[in-house]
């Protein structure tokens, strides 16, 4: 019987020796890889984790002689000031508002544009069209604001030249509420829709192109296909880039919001980020800017929850 167990205990020893060995191996073949990985690590500790500390100045009255953790405690009370000022309600409500539009409307293009990118059979025509429509990815929003100044200008834009021969007055696009909500949310499309297809042309290049042959062989058209096997293919993907992107509501872009506002939209263009540039940059009120900033990313983290609860429902979620 000893030697039994003494024979069991050599073979489940012998067994981990090995597997210590495997692991170590496996160890030093991974190392280059874990090198190359320590930058990206080291970009979202400093830069993505540490600042959460920060936030503690929400809760102070945060002064540069005392520091983030030497200020004194004020509790709520940055928050009551924050919630009590009159134009509060219309800030949340603008930023909410353009934030729908975006997703609404911003959206579901890439995935259209993906899918006609995907049924596209000439290939020279398909690259050229890729090319085009990544092209404003890589553009600063300060020439993009320029381009649109070009096109919509009251006095010598290009929109408005054709507008005048029909009517004798310009057309005020970029003073308008209206029209400057249309072009902000277009002007977003317009730059980011083809670099967002990108996600989805992958996920269109993994269907299996027999499954378009059988559906044409049964008779279905290009809508059909498009619906009963390119839409449930990329479904996964279109899941969890809506839980991201809602993840974001509250973060209408500061850069394109900076150069497309002015004085006469500002109704309807001034929301948190703008706030926060005007309230805690310019204006120096640190932990008031911190309070609202602590508020969007509550708000935020909420949304994704319950975005991925939604999208958990089709089978497809981030956890």
């Amino acid at each position: 019987m000893r030697q039994i167990e003494k024979l069991l205990n050599t073979t489940v020893s012998g067994k981990l020796n090995r597997r210590r060995g495997f692991d170590r191996m496996r160890f030093r073949q991974n190392v280059p890889i874990m090198l190359m990985f320590l930058p990206a690590l080291a970009f979202f500790l400093i830069f993505r984790y540490a600042p959460i500390g920060g936030l503690v100045i929400a809760f102070k009255e945060y002064n540069f002689g005392d520091g983030v953790f030497g200020s004194p405690w004020v509790g709520f009370k940055n928050f009551e000031i924050l919630f009590s000022q009159p134009q509060m309600l219309r800030i949340i409500r603008n930023t909410i508002i353009l934030s729908f539009l975006q997703i609404v409307v911003g959206f579901p293009f890439p995935i259209f544009l993906a899918i006609l990118l995907n049924e596209a059979r000439k290939l020279w025509f398909k690259k050229l069209v890729q090319t085009l429509v990544y092209l404003p990815h890589f553009l600063n929003w300060v020439i993009i604001g320029g381009i649109i100044a070009l096109v919509f200008a009251q006095e010598k834009g290009v929109l408005n030249h054709f507008v005048t021969q029909w009517s004798e007055t310009p057309y005020p696009f970029l003073y308008k509420e209206n029209s400057w909500i249309a072009i902000f949310v277009g002007s977003g499309i317009w730059k980011e829709a083809g670099w967002n297809a990108i996600i989805y042309l992958a996920a269109l290049a993994a269907v299996d192109p027999s499954l378009y042959e059988a559906a044409s062989m049964d008779g279905a058209g290009k809508l059909r296909q498009i619906w009963s096997i390119t839409l449930p293919a990329i479904l996964p993907t279109i899941a969890i880039m809506f839980v991201l992107s809602v993840g974001h509501f509250m973060e209408v872009s500061f850069d394109q919001i900076y150069v497309l506002q002015n004085s006469a939209v500002s109704a309807v263009s001034d929301v948190i980020s703008t706030w926060n540039f005007r309230v805690g940059i310019n204006g120096g009120q640190f932990s008031l800017a911190t309070a609202m900033g602590f508020f969007e990313s509550m708000v935020a983290l909420l949304l994704v929850i319950a975005a991925n609860v939604l999208a958990k429902r089709t089978g497809n979620s981030l956890w």
